[in-house]
């Protein structure tokens, strides 16, 4: 029997795209990309069982998408492709191996998910729900990125990674977006970048803590090399705020690592049987920010979005 035939752990919503890479060199390649995708791919590759609900089309992109899919083990949510060309990002790679990204989304195969398809097609054995990133900002997808986290039931986990892009600055629908989804999240996760986006002129720890202090989520703030704040705001638990230390790797470039820590942390959790009531113990919180650290470890010393297997991450389940 295969993979697809388990019961659905993670069900990803967001966006498939195709990163076309240009070095600093100026020498083009493209891989497969978005953030959701990315996620959704981590999550499988490291055995644990996820769906990707999001647009992906009948052109040639985005059969390479749906062959990567297949050999990853992630189920098509939608079920069927969709006719609109894939949406595609043109990511420019400097010296140091950080990406800056320009988009073309309008009219595009993430864009064309409504909140009725999402509804219909949300598996009802899933655990945990993972939502973000440009499907903040691109409609219909982003009222049905809405729609999916409002209708989440007390025992599935919602995990929300705003991963904002300055080269898309819809703000006004990314906060509308963000706070209904926000409401609900029982985990953020946010770089540096994004806070520096959504609160500029605060400093991001001041800004994540912020963050913890006013919801009732758990905040991952991935600070580049700095390392992982994990933050809790200590309503219902004594308050967490413990920072773990990133090993030093070679860097090839980062893209998708952000991604691969938040499959790895995801996977983590489903992997040693925990759910929403777990996020009251600190030193879970710990565990699994540490292995979703050393997920994004691996991703980063590969070029594009390359999440290790289970067997490659350093540690294992540990």
């Amino acid at each position: 029997m295969g993979r697809l035939a388990l019961p659905i752990m993670i069900t990803v919503i967001g966006e498939a795209l195709v990163d076309i890479i240009v070095d600093a060199h100026g020498e083009v390649t493209s891989v497969v990309g978005g953030g959701p995708l990315n996620t959704a791919r981590t999550v499988a590759r490291l055995g644990v069982e996820s769906s990707f609900l999001g647009g992906v089309s009948t052109d040639p992109f985005g059969q390479r998408i749906m062959r990567l899919l297949e050999q990853d083990g992630v189920r098509l949510g939608l079920g069927d492709q969709v006719p609109e060309p894939t949406t595609l990002a043109i990511a420019q790679i400097d010296e140091s191996g950080a990406a800056t990204y320009r988009f073309m989304l309008d009219g595009t195969s993430a864009a064309t998910v409504t909140p009725e398809m999402a509804l219909a097609h949300v598996d009802a054995t899933t655990q945990a729900i993972h939502a973000g990133t440009l499907a903040l900002v691109m409609q219909p997808l982003a009222d049905a990125l809405v729609a999916v986290v409002a209708a989440a039931t007390d025992d599935q986990l919602v995990m929300i990674d705003p991963n904002c892009r300055p080269s898309v600055d819809r703000r006004p629908l990314l906060r509308s977006s963000l706070d209904a989804v926000t409401d609900r999240a029982d985990i953020v996760k946010v770089s540096g970048d994004d806070l520096e986006y959504l609160f500029p002129g605060v400093s991001p720890l001041v800004a994540a803590q912020g963050m913890a202090a006013d919801t009732d989520s758990v905040v991952l703030f991935t600070d580049g090399s700095n390392g992982v704040h994990v933050m809790t705001s200590g309503r219902r638990a004594p308050a967490v705020d413990v920072v773990i230390d990133v090993p030093r790797v070679p860097v090839v470039d980062t893209v998708g690592a952000g991604d691969s820590f938040s499959g790895g942390f995801l996977a983590y959790w489903l992997h040693n049987g925990l759910g929403r009531p777990d996020l009251e113990d600190a030193d879970r919180l710990v565990a699994a920010a540490r292995y979703g650290i050393a997920v994004a470890g691996v991703t980063c010393q590969r070029p594009g979005a390359d999440p290790p297997r289970a067997h490659e991450v350093p540690g294992g389940w540990q």
